[in-house]
């Protein structure tokens, strides 16, 4: 995901329920002939119905192990993931069309076929999945809007926890990373206060690639946060 430098929708800002916004960016030739010719294959045609495993097996052709990655940007990561872990069905969250061709583009070149793309805000679309059907959540380097008239829009807060724990399988996964520190305790203390949640900062994931926000990142001295949080066995909670 982006920093605070680009432009958004200050309309789509007022919508209630939005986490975070559609961004405005330059989409290449090569995206745009992407999102022309590819988007029948990646991009998901959403129902309005809950988005449980027989929709998914309908969009893979199979059921697997459900991975998704909000705001995936230009989909570095998501594209290492699905690689690495081919029998898993991969889904990446975003509103950011030129990221959209940019994936895509990756994924045509190295003929991965397990990437879908939904085009929908993140929270909006955690509260349609099926509970206890994700077993896997990435996060990597949230919009950290760092003014804090505009913290309001910050991705990772007490709603997000919440969906995030309601929507992953028992001891499933919830991993995130910031190169943003004031932000990196914030989402602490939000997904801490989780009870269906445990978990803390951890050390970078050695499968985790280098992004570019993350390149920027450390390019300016920012320290770079991951966070590792699992869902309670349901044995444990007894929910």
């Amino acid at each position: 995901m982006n920093s605070s430098v680009d432009e958004v929708d200050e309309a789509a800002v007022r919508n209630a329920g939005r986490v975070y916004v559609r961004r405005r960016g330059r989409t290449t030739a090569a995206q745009t002939r992407a999102l022309e010719s590819l988007s029948t294959r990646y991009l998901l045609d959403l129902p309005s119905s809950v988005l449980d495993a027989a929709f998914w097996e309908s969009v893979f052709g199979r059921r697997a192990p459900l991975a998704v990655e909000i705001g995936f940007g230009n989909g570095v990561a998501l594209v290492a993931l699905a690689r690495s872990h081919p029998a898993w069905n991969c889904v990446g969250v975003d509103v950011y069309r030129p990221g959209f061709g940019a994936l895509m583009l990756a994924c045509e070149r190295d003929g991965i076929d397990n990437v879908r793309i939904a085009d929908q805000e993140a929270l909006t679309f955690l509260r349609r999945l099926e509970p206890a059907a994700v077993h896997l959540v990435h996060v990597f380097f949230p919009d950290p809007w760092p003014k804090k008239r505009h913290r309001k829009r910050r991705l990772v807060n007490a709603a997000f926890a919440a969906a995030s724990a309601a929507c992953l399988e028992p001891r499933g996964i919830l991993s995130l990373a910031t190169d943003w520190e004031e932000y990196a305790t914030r989402m602490q203390e939000a997904l801490d206060a989780e009870p269906s949640l445990r978990g803390g900062v951890a050390q970078r994931p050695a499968n985790r690639p280098l992004t570019p926000f993350e390149t920027k990142g450390l390019a300016g001295d920012r320290a770079v946060v991951d966070l590792r949080y699992q869902r309670h066995a349901t044995s444990e909670t007894g929910c």
